[in-house]
């Protein structure tokens, strides 16, 4: 019997609505939308300008270190040193501009000092076979030990001729008053989409979180794409400690410390899988907004902020109960 065309258009809106009604994302999004409700009839200060400012501003930073973890999660690895990469890198921008070199030096320096990192983290992951949580936890070390040998465990706080140009970079407002990092995270989020979605190296990714062994043996080359995975993880972190440094005005080593909890966090309550073969750009950046509004809400709520582990972690175990029910339901 034919099918009409009124059937298959409902047919294929009856799939878009399942598909999306199973999505971690949407049900996300949805608890982003609903916590923001409650708290702008809650408090008078969380639907002001300036909080909402701030709050868009403080998302980027994770977000935009998640883009980079969803592509080292959907291998099936993880990236424990992206906290202390994002310092190290801060830290090589601000002592190479304090030394009087420009802010295009300073900028090339911190990104070639990411890649080197995470060419080194993926080199032993990929050939040597080492497990990504001892290797990354290592580099958690080394990346903040070099960091405060970089500056002698001082706080660097003038950048050199290009000191303004800096500061505009991470603090100014260019378009439409929108601020900087924001944009940068529009942009890069739009960027990995596009790889992770419409490329035949996002295509490898998902195929080698799905089963690595299958991969390898359809001629993916696995070695090469988890070297690179671990490569674009911290270049995004580097790239947000550029944003931050031009945010803060100053660089501490303390900076980036316990942000890798945040970021893989936040692609985790996103929809990523940390078994592999699952997650989106989109997933990293709800997750991340997620994780920001329950952090200001509990300031404006009178909330102990020592709770705010609690949340984030008790965010995660339903994350992944939902995704563990889901999984079960397909199964059925």
């Amino acid at each position: 019997m034919a099918v009409t065309l009124d059937q298959t258009i409902a047919q294929k809106q009856h799939s878009f609505l399942s598909r999306m009604l199973s999505s971690q994302t949407f049900w996300v999004v949805i608890a982003v939308i609903l916590a923001c409700l409650f708290l702008s009839v809650a408090t008078d200060a969380f639907a002001t300008q300036k909080n909402l400012y701030n709050i868009t501003r403080n998302i980027t930073f994770v977000a935009i270190v998640a883009l980079g973890m969803t592509f080292v999660i959907i291998t099936g690895g993880i990236d424990l040193s992206v906290g202390s990469v994002l310092c190290l890198c801060s830290m090589v921008l601000a002592v190479t501009m304090h030394a009087g070199y420009s802010i295009e030096v300073g900028i090339l320096a911190t990104i070639v000092t990411a890649l080197a990192i995470g060419a080194f983290n993926g080199m032993l992951i990929a050939y040597l076979d080492f497990p990504p949580f001892v290797v990354t936890l290592g580099m958690l070390s080394v990346a903040r030990s070099l960091a405060m040998v970089a500056s002698n465990n001082t706080v660097v706080f003038q950048f050199g001729p290009d000191h303004d140009k800096l500061l505009a970079l991470g603090g100014g407002a260019w378009l439409f008053g929108i601020a900087n990092p924001v944009l940068y995270m529009i942009i890069l989020a739009l960027i990995t989409g596009f790889i992770l979605r419409w490329t035949k190296f996002g295509r490898h990714i998902f195929a080698i979180g799905g089963n690595e062994h299958a991969a390898t043996l359809t001629g993916v080359p696995v070695r090469q794409i988890k070297v690179a995975v671990y490569m674009i993880s911290a270049l995004s972190a580097g790239l947000a400690g550029i944003i931050e440094t031009g945010w803060l005005g100053a660089v501490t080593t303390n900076i980036g410390t316990g942000m890798e909890l945040q970021v893989i966090a936040a692609t985790v309550i996103g929809g990523a899988n940390l078994a592999g073969g699952v997650g989106t750009a989109l997933g990293a950046i709800v997750g991340a907004a997620l994780i920001e509004v329950i952090r200001n809400s509990l300031g404006l709520l009178g909330i102990n902020a020592f709770w705010q582990g609690t949340f984030i972690g008790g965010a995660i175990i339903l994350a992944v109960l939902f995704d563990r029910i889901r999984n079960f339901r397909r199964s059925d």
